[in-house]
């Protein structure tokens, strides 16, 4: 064990001394993760109203697949920034690649709003829309890990649910600015008003969010545990080749249990029941407002759950906490088309309402759970590339195979059974891993940490 004491300003456990100093942790990783999943999302919620038309008209009845299949193309493109921004986080701290990550998903979202369409530049339109999405996957990839290691790796060891739930929040945060600000956009701007220009305004708004993110972000001080490692000299020189050498069975169990959660969530923010409730031709044909603010509301209680089971999982673990939640995320998953399909859009708020209870249990604990599983050397790339694996896994396609499943069969009871098998196949990925609650997280602690956590595994 090395003597070389830990920078000034830290405790013994690898926590901030002051109180101030956690809060801003708190706050920069909720502002940070708020406008990067906003930009992320306001994508996916144009794809579900107005992209199928805008940039995939020629292409007829098939468009909304194809449109929707330009979300799932920029969650291949996660693992590459997740490669990325995991040598480079594990390399040269958690802080630069967060900014590097904010700037990169803005600049993509803004250029997406003044991108011509169809029929003003033909198929070159199309072509730059996926290449920015693809810019946007990639950025996707790199700020999750950055951002749950700032909260984690700050936190006492008793609150990290707690703190690992701020960056979750970011999600339902983002999900519910961008249903608002579209909504707000389809008042605003309605009917061909807002295909022609209202949709434009919230990717433009994107700029301005960027330079708040920014500002944050600059104010927060590195993790105490990368910044103990630069210390000892104890980085890794090739943290992912080390992590598929030694961990890559439990890259992939990580993999499996995002994946049950991503793939349930992207109903709403990968747009597919804003798309198929606001379908004039389908069977709902509901308006764009209602909907879109039906699916902020429940951005609400996503939020609520999330923080919610963050906190329960200080308290019951984070293994008892997940199994929890994908028994109450199988249950929402069987009611949301029954509600849905009433045409009755606050049966459809309740029915996502209901399904966001579990998704919360399912991805509050999440940040605790994935920066206790790897040790401290590789813990940027495990995270982050488990995280973006997970999203391939869940929530690239899922929005397009539900569309298919429902073209093809004739009902969206294909679509229950298909989110069904995946919360079932995320509960037995969780139940193939221990409890690692409380864990201790520093570099003092590496032998420990290498011990694999899961069931019928000895030493990495």
């Amino acid at each position: 064990m090395s003597s070389t004491q830990p920078p000034q300003g830290f405790t013994p456990t690898g926590t901030i001394a002051s109180p101030v100093d956690r809060r801003r942790v708190v706050f920069a990783t909720v502002v940070g993760t708020t406008v990067e999943w906003y930009d992320f999302f306001i994508y996916a919620t144009a794809v579900g109203l107005v992209f199928g038309q805008l940039f995939f008209a020629p292409l007829g009845e098939n468009s909304a697949v194809v449109a929707f299949a330009t979300v799932g193309v920029s969650f291949l493109f996660r693992p590459l920034g997740a490669f990325l921004a995991g040598h480079f986080g594990d390399k040269y701290g958690r802080k630069v690649v967060l900014m590097w990550t904010l700037i990169l998903m803005g600049a993509s979202t803004a250029l997406i709003g003044v991108l011509p369409t169809y029929e003003a530049i033909g198929i070159a339109a199309p072509i730059l829309l996926v290449l920015l999405r693809i810019l946007q996957g990639i950025s996707a990839g790199g700020e999750w890990g950055g951002a749950v290691l700032m909260a984690v790796e700050h936190a006492p060891r008793t609150r990290r649910g707690a703190f690992g739930a701020s960056p979750q929040i970011g999600v339902p945060l983002g999900l519910l600015l961008a249903s608002g600000v579209m909504a707000l956009m389809a008042m605003i701007a309605p009917g061909d008003a807002f295909l022609v220009w209202g949709w434009r305004v919230p990717f433009l708004l994107s700029f301005v969010l960027i330079l708040v993110g920014y500002y944050v972000r600059r104010r927060v001080e590195e993790s105490p545990v990368f910044t103990e490692l630069a210390a000892r000299k104890e980085k890794a020189k090739t943290p992912i080749v080390t992590l598929f050498r030694k961990h890559a069975l439990l890259v992939f169990i990580a993999a499996l249990v995002f994946a049950g959660n991503n793939a349930v969530g992207y109903m709403t923010t990968g747009g597919y029941i804003q798309g198929y409730s606001t379908n004039p031709e389908g069977p709902l044909a509901l308006e764009r407002g209602p909907v879109l603010w039906a699916v902020a509301g429940s951005a609400v209680t996503w939020l609520l759950s999330t923080l919610a089971a963050g906190f329960v999982s200080d308290r019951i673990g984070r293994r008892t906490t997940y199994i929890i939640g994908w028994i109450l995320q199988l249950a929402g998953v069987f009611l949301l088309f029954p509600l849905v399909n009433t045409g009755n859009i606050w049966l459809l708020f309740a029915g996502l309402a209901i399904l966001t209870i579990g998704l919360g249990f399912t991805y509050g604990p999440q940040a605790a759970l994935y920066s206790e599983l790897f040790p401290a050397s590789i813990r940027f790339s495990g995270v982050s590339i488990s995280y973006a694996i997970g999203a391939i896994l869940g929530g690239a396609f899922a929005p397009t195979i539900a569309t298919w499943l429902v073209k093809e069969t004739g009902s969206t009871m294909s679509v229950t059974w298909y989110l069904a098998g995946m919360t079932l196949i995320g509960l037995v990925a969780t139940l193939l891993l221990r409890d690692r609650s409380g864990i201790p997280l520093g570099p003092d602690h590496e032998a420990e940490q290498n011990i694999s956590p899961i069931y019928g595994m000895a030493k990495a």
